[in-house]
């Protein structure tokens, strides 16, 4: 199969691209801290962020050592942790994107069902009195 060479639009287009990119915030250093659970990337703003590995897909259950293997890739527009073969794009993580949009639902779908509220509670007490949840049909 042979590539088709890229047109000069192209060229220009995916350069211009790249070099908004790089414009920043870019990540500079990034390390797992144990102590904290915690993965802390610090960026050439001099802020950090950190977070628990379980708020990003394909971290989540990852052994510590697996987690201190990060590599800084495309001169700090994305972080890649090798023995999970997972990537992070620096500008997605301070958007809040932390995986794909299916996994993501999941985690707000399963955090949503652990939700109380009073009104939640009513309800549930509403059906608890007229036999429960009904059942499911074949």
């Amino acid at each position: 199969m042979t590539m088709r060479k890229p047109t000069d639009q192209e060229f220009a287009q995916a350069k211009a691209a790249r070099e908004e990119r790089m414009k920043g915030p870019l990540a500079k250093s990034a390390a797992y801290d144990a102590d904290r659970n915690r993965i802390v990337i610090t960026l050439d703003t001099g802020i950090e962020i950190a977070f628990v590995p379980e708020q990003i897909q394909n971290l989540g259950g990852a052994s510590p050592d697996d987690l201190r293997d990060i590599v800084i890739r495309g001169s700090g527009l994305s972080i890649h942790w090798p023995r999970l073969d997972a990537d992070f794009s620096v500008q997605n993580l301070l958007q809040g994107f932390t995986g794909t949009q299916s996994w993501m639902a999941a985690q707000l779908g399963a955090a949503g069902g652990k939700a109380r509220s009073e009104a939640k509670i009513a309800a549930a007490r509403e059906n608890g009195k007229r036999g429960g949840r009904p059942a499911l049909r074949a």
